[in-house]
C-alpha cells in the first residue's frame, strides 16, 4: 500500500513540474525566418563544378 502511495506522489510531483517548468524556462522566441537564397550558393556550386572539369582536364592531359 505504502508502494502505491509513494507512486502517487511521484506521479502528481511529475505533473505539477510538467506543467510549470515551460514558464519557467521564460519567453518562447518567434522561429526564425526561412533562408533566402541570393545566388551565392549557385555561384559557389558553379565554381566547384568548374574547378572540378578543370581538374579532370587536367589529369587527362599529364
Amino acid at each position: 500500500m505504502e508502494i502505491i502511495r509513494l507512486y502517487f506522489v511521484m506521479a502528481v510531483i511529475a505533473l505539477v513540474l510538467a506543467l510549470i517548468a515551460p514558464s519557467i524556462s521564460g519567453q518562447v522566441t518567434a522561429p526564425a525566418p526561412a533562408p533566402t537564397s541570393d545566388g551565392v550558393a549557385i555561384d559557389q556550386g558553379i565554381a566547384y563544378l568548374l574547378m572540378l572539369v578543370a581538374l579532370a582536364i587536367t589529369y587527362m592531359i599529364h
